[in-house]
This record gives C-alpha cells, structure tokens and sequence, in this order.
C-alpha cells in the first residue's frame, strides 16, 4: 500500500484545452433528441474556466493510497476519525460517476468513520484496467483492500454501482460486513397486496427493467466502440455523462456543474472512459447476485430512476433502516450530501451503538 496524490502534467490539460477550443459542434436538434446543445456549450465553457488546479488542491488535501490487486491499480481516499474506535466505513460510487461523488460527505462522516473510498478499477483514479472487472470481482477486491487497511470488521454504502458491490461485498465478506447502507435497490416483484404507491414504484421498476438505458444495451454488447470517440473528444464525453447527471438527479436538487466537469474531468484525463464502460458488459458474466446476507439501510430519494418497494425489498432482505428523503436523486451524496450523511450515521448507529 502506497502514498498517492494526483498530479495531471500540464501538457495533458493544455491539450484538453486546445481539443475544448476546437470543438466541431452539431447543429441543434429540435425537441427531446437528447441533452441539448446550448447546455453542452454551456458545460464546455463551465470545464473551459475549470481551475483544476485548485480541485488537485482538494483531492490532494485528503489523504490518499494506491494498491495492485489482481493486476490493477486501485486509488482510494483513506480519512481515520479521531476516534481510534470509529467504525470503519467503505464508500462505493457507480457510474457516470467517481469518486468524486463523495467529496462532499469525506469530511462529515469522517466524524463517525474511518473513511475509505476506492474508485473502481476502470474508473477515473485508479485509470484504465487490464482484465475483466465484474460486479462480484470489484467485491472481491475490496474484501482485500480492506484487510490490507487492517480492517476486521466493517461497514459498506454506495447508489448504483456502488449498491450491487456494496452488497456483494457481504456475500463475500459476511463475517466481516456489520451492514450496508445503499441509496439505490431496484425491486421488481408481485404487485399482489401492494398499495397504490407502491403499485406505481413496482410498474415504475419494472419499465426500468423492460426499457434499459440505451448506454446500458451499447455496454453490455460493444463498449469498446463507443469508447474510441468518447476517449477521443472531450465535448463527445461531456454530453454523454453530463446527460445522465443532468436526468437523473431531482431538478430540486440539480448536481452543481463544477461537480459535473470535475467528474468528466476525471475520466477524460485518467482515460478511463472505455475501461468504465466495460463494467456493464463484465457483469453481466458474473450470474445472478446472491441477497445481501447481512442488515440493509436504505435510503429511498423521491427523484431516483426508480424507487424501493418496502415490502419486495423485505423479501430478499434483513431491512433495519427505511428513509424517505424528502428529496434528492441519483447522486445522494453530490445533491443531498447532509442528508445522506445523517442517513448513513443513523443507520450504523443502530448497528454498532457508537
């Protein structure tokens, strides 16, 4: 386990400048056709007058270790709680993010946790991979990064991909998983004996099921063909993750475009935006996911893609801890980062009592 920080050469971020400057837009399309042009060119001047600088500061200013497992590199943010006895806490973001979804809860839930935060091999820090990386593998990794950090026993959060890993983690670490927090648990089932809201969460659920996202069908056939334009154009990377961003999140409670450039900014420079991709095509080699044998915590945000349904997560699940935000979306930490730390405290307080 090694110290690390970040240090991008200049010569990388003149270049993003220059390719930024030359940038052969499309013309606008009428209508809903996609994220539009004039909020593209406004994300492009935003990342155009982006200090990274400044934001090298700020990831530099919280300490930082880079590990191989199985071949590949992985960079984490490490933060220990003055309180020696904290509960060890692993933070897992999904994708279009990073790790920089949590900068804005590293420092809060460090008043309760050691706080560790890996970016997925294949995702922004930890750069590009070279083998598969599944769902159930990433688990299997953090099993070992974990007790590499001298961590015998746990806690586990994360929204999207940071959900499934987070809870396969437990499967494969039972003993050492206290419990998992998550932000995001699609729940198909049986709509039998449900209430009406519950009813439109379930057939909400299940539309998600039945129309993927057209990125999630490119991934899981050919993401090595996208890959070539997006790790090409900086602007082509902008729109295609700035969309997300801009439509998942609650528009209450919209993702500040900093955060959005600095997240791009992340897979651009590391060129990981091929390698990210690949993370939809592995998994789906991995099989069914096993049930989270231990606690789960779920926070449920009214301007999610899709929204839990208590009694189906009840099925599969040992739930100890049910919120309801009242706002908030896909990015909990980016748009709600107070109370998604609230939630996180509480939820592992109930567990530990600490």
């Amino acid at each position: 386990m090694n110290e690390s920080s970040v240090r991008v050469p200049q010569s990388e971020l003149d270049d993003l400048t220059a390719r930024l400057g030359h940038t052969r837009w499309p013309d606008a399309a009428p209508g809903d056709y996609g994220i539009r042009l004039d909020r593209v060119r406004a994300l492009a001047d935003r990342w155009l007058g982006f200090d990274w600088r400044a934001h090298e500061a700020e990831l530099n200013a919280i300490p930082q270790q880079a590990v191989e497992i199985d071949g590949d590199r992985i960079h984490l943010f490490h933060v220990r709680s003055a309180d020696p006895g904290a509960l060890p806490l692993v933070l897992t973001h999904g994708w279009p993010g990073s790790t920089v979804e949590f900068l804005d809860v590293i420092g809060p839930l460090s008043e309760h946790f050691h706080v560790v935060v890996p970016a997925i091999p294949g995702f922004g820090l930890s750069g590009p991979t070279t083998r598969p990386w599944g769902l159930r593998r990433v688990a299997e990794a953090w099993a070992e990064l974990m007790a590499r950090l001298g961590y015998r026993r746990y806690g586990a959060q994360g929204g999207d991909w940071g959900s499934g890993i987070s809870r396969a983690l437990a499967a494969v670490a039972p003993d050492r998983v206290v419990g998992v927090h998550v932000n995001y648990l699609p729940t198909p089932g049986q709509a039998e004996g449900l209430g009406p809201e519950d009813q439109e969460r379930l057939a909400k659920t299940m539309r998600l099921a039945a129309n993927r996202h057209p990125h999630q069908i490119l991934f899981a056939a050919t993401p090595q063909t996208p890959a070539y334009a997006l790790n090409d154009s900086p602007a082509g990377l902008l729109a295609f993750l700035g969309e997300k961003f801009d439509t998942w999140a609650d528009p209450a409670t919209p993702v500040p475009d900093d955060r959005i450039v600095a997240d791009v900014a992340h897979h651009w420079l590391f060129r990981t935006a091929g390698s990210a991709a690949r993370i939809v095509k592995e998994t789906g080699l991995d099989g069914p996911q096993a049930p989270c044998p231990v606690p789960l915590g779920v926070a449920v945000l009214p301007g999610d893609i899709t929204q839990s349904v208590r009694p189906l997560a009840e099925q599969r699940h040992d739930i100890r801890h049910w919120t309801e935000f009242p706002r908030g979306g896909h990015f909990a930490a980016l748009e709600v980062p107070d109370l998604f730390t609230a939630d996180v405290t509480t939820f592992f307080r109930t567990l530990t009592g600490r």
